[in-house]
């Protein structure tokens, strides 16, 4: 059992395996037990004698196999080789997150999607996909470029956000085509953008973050019905696209 699941593990250390199965991985304590909690199914488990020193850890283990579960128990040279962190918790998890589609997402008046851009760097991605769900954002999608939402680390920054709000990973045109036919405002971050605060909110929006190099791809800013930006009176030049994404949410979502 052990070591089937560890070979499975080490299969979705990359994307091309988590792809091909649909499966990702949760490590730590903290983020299986969010699992559970959103009800993700869970494939199976790989952990060490480590999990077990702490009561939250013997609990987890419990719930795990009162579930049914498979446990495979593996020595803690093992487990530091299967995690993608620096001192992990005693325990990786594999989930089947669910796959979200473009058409699952409700869109009430006034809704609000988050739109990543060629995002590429996974903590920023996690902690904007943990912002827009605790704000109360729709949902979001992933254009190409952007860090894979189930990459561990993106996993680990959003605390799980992805398994409780939609996260849809589209194309270009795919994605163009869905905001037309739902009537979405395309709404574009950029420096020389319209203050933040003096921006009206008439339907459902889809806010488009970009590259912090790049920017916005060709192709969104073109299709954009407007630009949005935040006053700095400060003088910097740039936010980080995590905390710019943070405060646009935080603006547009506390108006409606």
């Amino acid at each position: 059992m052990a070591k089937s699941l560890v070979t499975l593990v080490r299969s979705l250390k990359v994307k091309r395996g988590r792809e091909r199965r649909g499966l990702a991985l949760a490590e730590g304590v903290r983020l299986v037990e969010e699992v559970l909690e959103a009800r993700v199914p869970v494939k199976g488990v790989v952990y060490s004698p480590a999990l077990e020193t702490t009561p939250r850890g013997r609990a987890l283990k419990t719930a795990l196999a009162s579930q049914g579960v498979p446990l495979g128990e593996v020595a803690e040279k093992t487990l530091d080789e299967l995690a993608d962190t620096e001192h992990p918790q005693g325990i990786v998890a594999v989930v089947e997150p669910r796959a979200w589609k473009l058409e699952d997402l409700s869109l009430p008046p006034r809704s609000l999607v988050l739109v990543l851009d060629g995002v590429q760097d996974p903590g920023n991605v996690g902690a904007m996909l943990r912002t827009a769900h605790a704000l109360g954002a729709a949902g979001a999608v992933a254009l190409k470029g952007t860090a894979d939402p189930t990459n561990p680390k993106v996993l680990r920054s959003s605390m799980g956000a992805i398994f409780h709000f939609p996260v849809v990973a589209a194309e270009d045109a795919t994605f163009l085509a869905w905001v037309k036919q739902r009537g979405l405002e395309l709404l574009v971050a950029e420096a020389a953008g319209a203050p933040i605060s003096g921006t009206p909110r008439p339907g459902p929006i889809a806010l488009v973050m970009g590259n912090e190099g790049a920017g916005i791809r060709p192709a969104m800013a073109k299709a954009a019905a407007g630009r949005v930006a935040i006053p700095m009176p400060g003088g910097a030049e740039s936010l980080n696209v995590a905390v710019a994404a943070g405060i646009l949410l935080w603006e547009m979502l506390r108006e409606s």
